[in-house]
């Protein structure tokens, strides 16, 4: 029998979070050798627990997701989700309009399969999560990387977005709060890229899964409130904001007239029907997570652990002269910069392994990201402050003298 081959789809799929690098630490990691995970983005791996508010709403309720449930989601998990949004300023919203699913990943799969044609073109930020480039390839479109400016505290070059604009463009992707950047975008600078998507008759994706995970005094702007006169899709869920990423629970908020977003929920219905619901167990706690806004707060606030982990980070980072780093006000990454005059490195993935069989830190290269000089690399900010502050010296240090 011939050997089977994966499909030509998947040839530019690429996962650098789980990729080679990760893969061998794994294997390091079960010879005994003790590695820091600095690749992932899953707060349960640095010892954070589910809110007292969510385990309660699980347990009290479990036997009620022993059926299939709604395909779109539970009607009360839906109401919670409607309401929430609505209440950042998304007009015009109905239980219909909300759909519940495994996480923003099957949403946005769901969402980019309905939208896109072979050949459909999507603009999407670099650096990005590599979710949005593998799920637009996966669909036979095209993604086309406009570009965030660092100098600009990693802000969409909007300029850069025009450009970038031709015949085949169907929409444009806005990740806010930013992975990898960790940026959050002001209402102004999101009210320009709302005028060229009315402008262009463009629709607006919105990945808006850190909204609640902003620092600073920062508020986060939702896109959809914008703009009630454009079709906007705004993606969201608790692994973030409630540190449950295994329970694989996001919606996709669909907003916008509704004679111009009646077919994509037709199509959205097909595939989500096909797969007959999302996790119904999961769905439980979306009304008590939703109501339970200070067990996030009190992480980001001064003395928080999430605050204090960020500072510890910036501060170790800039004491090396090889590096330098834009302050994040969301999420919780960072990506900073290598000096190339100072530490030439033409391979960034070379770069990270080289750093993980040394130091035993295990990051993702900027290239895993869609970014494209092998300058940058991606820290996840959840390890304890003294440990990423340890981690973030070793890093400078192992830079100092490290040559390709």
């Amino acid at each position: 029998m011939q050997p089977i081959i994966r499909s030509e789809k998947l040839s530019q799929v690429h996962s650098d979070i789980r990729g080679p690098v990760y893969v061998e630490a794994m294997k390091m990691i079960a010879e005994g050798t003790p590695v820091l995970r600095l690749n992932t983005g899953n707060p349960a791996t640095f010892g954070f627990t589910m809110p007292p508010s969510v385990r309660h709403a699980l347990l009290e309720n479990a036997d009620k997701a022993v059926g299939y449930c709604d395909f779109r989601g539970m009607p009360a998990a839906r109401q919670a989700v409607l309401e929430y949004e609505t209440g950042k300023g998304i007009q015009g919203l109905t239980p219909d309009d909300i759909f519940v699913g495994n996480g923003v990943s099957e949403m946005a799969q769901f969402a980019i399969t309905t939208l896109l044609n072979y050949g459909d073109e999507i603009l999407l930020p670099s650096p990005s999560y590599s979710l949005w480039t593998n799920v637009t390839l996966i669909a036979g479109a095209k993604p086309v990387f406009y570009t965030c400016d660092e100098a600009s505290d990693w802000y969409p070059d909007v300029a850069d977005i025009r450009r970038k604009i031709t015949s085949r463009t169907r929409a444009i992707l806005i990740i806010n709060p930013n992975n990898p950047t960790g940026a959050l975008y002001p209402r102004e600078l999101l009210e320009q890229i709302v005028e060229i998507a009315r402008e262009k008759d463009l629709i607006l994706l919105s990945d808006e899964i850190y909204d609640r995970l902003v620092m600073d005094g920062k508020e986060h702007v939702s896109t959809a409130a914008l703009c009630p006169d454009l079709p906007v899709l705004t993606f969201n869920g608790l692994s973030k904001s409630h540190m449950i990423c295994g329970f694989r629970c996001g919606w996709l908020a669909v907003s916008g007239p509704r004679e111009v977003t009646k077919d994509f929920i037709a199509g959205m219905v097909a595939l989500t029907s096909m797969r007959l619901c999302g996790n119904a167990l999961t769905q439980l706690v979306i009304p008590a997570a939703m109501r339970d806004e200070q067990s996030t707060r009190e992480l980001l606030i001064p003395g928080g652990r999430l605050y204090e982990q960020r500072e510890a980070a910036v501060q170790a980072i800039r004491r090396f002269d090889c590096l330098s780093v834009v302050k994040n006000t969301g999420a919780f990454y960072i990506f900073p910069r290598i000096d190339l005059k100072k530490c030439p490195i033409t391979d960034d993935k070379k770069f990270a392994m080289d750093l993980l069989h040394q130091k035993h830190i295990l990051l993702v290269p900027g290239s895993g990201f869609d970014w494209p000089r092998p300058d940058h690399f991606r820290v996840v900010m959840l390890p304890e402050a003294k440990d990423l502050a340890r981690a973030m010296t070793d890093v400078g240090e192992f830079l100092q003298t490290y040559r390709q």
